[in-house]
């Protein structure tokens, strides 16, 4: 785990950027905001997948079977007045009907299918869905998704699924050991494997209008994009509602080619404004992604066995060609772990997160222990950052 830990901390402070420091980069408006009307839609159906090496729902899985016998019907194959009336009657006292239900569940598994219907879209074009297991099966490994319907929340039907799985995820049943699996096996996706069917109308231009919505609202930046708006067209086309919504009149050397035009608007260099410190914290994985200039306020800390220690030292250097002597200020950290509970750390005002990453680093402590700090420093508002749990 100190491995671990160390590794995030060295690969984080690579990818801080020189602009991020600098506080402004220059970006296209399409990097940090989007076209009103313009977005996609979600999906969602019910299906079966089949072809499983006996790794499906099981009997008791009392939708299978009826979503099962329906389809067979559509084929014309029906089931016995008798054989339907005792499922029915007695749905968990199968004894007669045993050999027929494991076969007709074994190889068969009922799944939420969804999907991602992006803007834009035409019918015939093709989109990835993603079908997850919602009774007992034990894995979708080799399974087929038969032909779903995919809806929207307005009821219509707007794709239909169906083809092969493909599952990262690997499960085999042997007779030694009860299961082997590695990783998720009853979640799958179809890549290209539904049709769109019904186009998504997309309206983004209202009374020669066009709104811009940016992806983290911001009032800083909306007046940004609204001057460089105005530059990049030479006329005073943009106009910020609040810190959210540009609304952009189209010019009249555009109306008409809108085309044009939002290829212009989305093109257009913006200055970003300065983004808020943010700590971002995935407690599931033990992942920590941090800012290098991420200040804290003198706090002292008590995390198990560990001590750190982290102060600022001034020194006085003279200059050997001028003369002069210098100030110079440097951050020195030692941490150690001493093997007692509750040794307090503490930490000077203007310390940075860093600093705490690299002092934890030296005593071996797991990410999960730098969360836990986190998590205490921010409660106490020492933390100037906003501190994100995902």
């Amino acid at each position: 785990m100190h491995k671990n830990l160390k590794f995030q901390a060295v690969l984080l402070a690579g990818l801080l950027l020189e602009a991020g420091a600098a506080g402004a980069a220059q970006v296209r408006l399409k990097t940090i905001a989007q076209i009103k009307g313009v977005r996609e839609n979600q999906l969602i159906g019910y299906g079966l997948v089949v072809g499983l090496n006996r790794t499906g729902d099981t009997e008791r899985v009392l939708s299978t079977i009826q979503s099962v016998t329906n389809m067979l019907l559509q084929f014309g194959v029906k089931i016995l007045p008798d054989q339907a009336n005792y499922m029915q009657q007695n749905p968990y006292s199968l004894q007669n009907n045993s050999y027929m239900m494991q076969n007709i569940t074994k190889n068969v598994a009922a799944v939420m299918v969804t999907a991602q219907l992006p803007p834009l879209l035409k019918s015939g074009d093709k989109i990835d869905v993603t079908a997850s297991s919602i009774g007992d099966a034990r894995s979708l490994q080799g399974g087929t998704l038969l032909m779903t319907p995919l809806q929207g929340p307005d009821g219509q039907v707007y794709a239909v699924a169906q083809g092969p799985l493909a599952v990262g995820g690997f499960t085999d049943n042997t007779g030694e050991f009860p299961l082997i699996q590695t990783s998720q096996t009853t979640v799958g996706r179809v890549p290209s494997g539904a049709l769109v069917e019904r186009e998504v109308p997309s309206t983004f231009v209202d009374n020669n209008t066009i709104s811009v919505l940016l992806d983290h609202p911001d009032f800083g930046q909306a007046s940004l994009v609204t001057q460089a708006l105005n530059q990049q067209f030479g006329q005073p086309v943009a106009a910020a509602v609040d810190g959210d919504q540009i609304d952009v009149k189209i010019p009249y050397n555009y109306q008409e080619n809108v085309v044009d035009f939002l290829a212009a608007v989305e093109d257009t260099q913006v200055m970003t404004d300065s983004p808020a410190n943010r700590v971002v914290v995935n407690e599931r994985t033990g992942t920590v992604v941090l800012g290098q200039d991420v200040r804290i306020d003198a706090v002292a800390i008590a995390h198990g066995n560990l001590r750190l220690v982290i102060k600022k030292t001034t020194q006085v250097t003279r200059d050997a060609v001028f003369g002069h002597d210098e100030l110079t200020h440097t951050t020195t950290v030692s941490a150690s772990d001493t093997g007692k509970q509750g040794n307090l750390v503490v930490m000077p005002e203007g310390a940075t997160l860093m600093d705490l990453v690299t002092a934890i680093n030296t005593v071996g402590a797991t990410p999960r222990d730098l969360i836990s700090i986190l998590q205490a420093i921010k409660e106490a508002g020492a933390l100037h950052a906003e501190l994100s749990i995902i």
